[in-house]
């Protein structure tokens, strides 16, 4: 019973900026890492950004330096600042949680439903 609610997708134009938020809620005990990925038209879904309780992150090659991933521990929130936005990175973006839960004992990994990012003139 856990859910991941992201936000803040949408067109922006080419070189723009937009900030993705994802707030988990529900039975949750504890979360590992929460990360960000996206799924292009016609291709497959890939890491973006993820990022540990401790505030470890790491980030696909081409997005460095120009996404920026964070997290709100108490809030349960995980964003993402994207800069230097291009065309290619029109996708839908997911969020991603890996979460404990007072039901199970082990990890569980949780999905948003998405949010669609359109970078175009």
């Amino acid at each position: 019973q856990v859910q991941l609610v992201e936000s803040g997708g949408g067109l922006v134009q080419p070189g723009g900026s937009l900030r993705l938020s994802c707030a988990a809620s529900g039975s949750i005990v504890s979360i590992d890492s929460m990360g960000w990925y996206r799924q292009a038209p016609g291709k497959e879904r890939e890491l973006v950004a993820s990022v540990l309780t401790g505030s470890r992150a790491n980030y696909a090659d081409s997005v460095k330096g120009r996404f920026t991933i964070s997290r709100d521990n108490a809030k349960n929130t995980v964003y993402l600042q994207m800069s230097g936005l291009k065309p290619e990175n029109t996708a839908v973006y997911y969020c991603n949680g890996k979460i404990r839960t007072g039901v199970l004992s082990s990890w569980t990994y949780y999905w948003g439903q998405g949010t669609q990012v359109t970078v175009s003139s």
